[in-house]
């Protein structure tokens, strides 16, 4: 049976996805480098309309587009997980813990799913190689959560000479505006590539066209 690493249909149906994706990533980016405001509050609420969001895209194109696929019921999971943990995330308590709590355990299921569909669908699916990149950046978020002291907090002097604080919240919202921007990027680029990229010729297809030359 040959291995399909390249298929029109599959990139007609999956090149939706991610340019819907990068829509909530990047307006979260967006909210969070041009607010002033760093605070957990903050960072819970775009959160929480991140996931919240993001959540029902995936979860909705997943099952609509990709249907037969060995990557829909993992992005269904992954679009479930996001969705109830953005829903927490407007609901909980202000504060650090919260925002940490949410932010942690959604970074570490969806990046553990998507990584994990990536690897059962690698050479079987297009979207494998995004899916194993975006997994692998969103695991990665969640260790850099884990390791940011909740109680960190630091006075510093900004070049105009005014006392700042720089606590545990200010980085957790930072870090979050920059995996969004950076997931928005790429997903828009894995976007594009899908619905216009070159197409590679699955191996026994080539295989054959030789032999006939020979």
């Amino acid at each position: 049976m040959s291995v399909v690493l390249d298929d029109p249909a599959q990139r007609a149906a999956y090149w939706p996805l991610p340019i819907a994706r990068a829509v909530p990533a990047a307006a979260v980016a967006g909210i969070i480098t041009f607010s002033a405001d760093h605070s957990a509050t903050l960072g819970l609420l775009s959160f929480g309309g991140f996931a919240l969001v993001t959540g029902v895209l995936v979860a909705g194109i997943a099952w609509r587009r990709l249907v037969g696929t060995a990557v829909r019921p993992y992005l269904v999971a992954q679009g479930i997980v996001s969705i109830v943990l953005g829903a927490l995330a407007l609901v909980l308590p202000r504060g650090v813990p919260s925002l940490f709590l949410v932010v942690t355990v959604w970074a570490a299921l969806t990046g553990a799913l998507e990584l994990y569909s990536g690897l059962r669908a690698r050479r079987r699916h297009v979207a494998s190689g995004d899916l194993l990149t975006v997994g692998a950046i969103t695991a990665a978020a969640a260790i850099v959560f884990v390791l940011i002291p909740p109680e960190f907090a630091q006075q510093f002097t900004g070049p105009d000479g005014v006392e700042r604080l720089l606590d545990s919240a200010v980085v957790a919202v930072g870090l979050l505006g920059a995996y969004a921007a950076i997931i928005a990027v790429f997903l828009v680029i894995a976007g594009l590539s899908a619905k216009w990229g070159p197409q590679k010729a699955a191996p026994a297809a080539s295989d054959a066209v030789k032999g006939k030359s020979t």
